[in-house]
């Protein structure tokens, strides 16, 4: 992770914490920015990075490094739970179709878990098919299992 913080703006936050779910999980504490926190866990051959926050041209570039690099060194499938995020601006929907196409290329899949605020702004530029919009983690999971 040094190469990913050295480039960092001096403005924006990262380090990790491992938090230890009941099923025997373990979740990376991630916190990117002021605005932007989350963890990342890796369960049946996939990442699911859990955010809450803010996902705007603040967070943004340090969302994309971190984000791209987890996905860069595998698994190859990605959830990304947005259900507790507040807002996502045209730089947060910028990141999330870049990162969607490095897993695609990797062989691997993207799916977002959203929430009414979220799923109307992808709609509203069209990409929810694109972005495999999910209702729940539970679902994203499910998605991978089958395919």
């Amino acid at each position: 992770m040094a190469g990913v913080v050295d480039n960092l703006p001096k403005n924006h936050l990262y380090w990790s914490v491992y938090i230890h779910h009941e099923e025997g999980i373990i979740a990376e504490q991630l916190n990117l920015t002021v605005s932007l926190r989350g963890t990342r866990e890796v369960r049946d051959n996939c990442q699911l990075f859990r955010l809450t926050g803010l996902l705007d041209a603040f967070s943004e570039p340090t969302f994309r490094k971190v984000l791209s690099k987890n996905i860069a060194e595998g698994p190859k499938h990605v959830i990304l739970d947005l259900s507790k995020i507040d807002f996502v601006d045209s730089s947060g929907l910028g990141a999330l179709v870049q990162l969607a196409k490095q897993a695609q290329n990797a062989e691997g899949t993207f799916q977002i878990v959203t929430n009414a605020r979220v799923t109307q702004t992808v709609k509203l530029v069209r990409l929810e098919k694109f972005l495999a919009l999910q209702t729940s983690v539970d679902v994203a999971l499910e998605n991978i299992k089958s395919s």
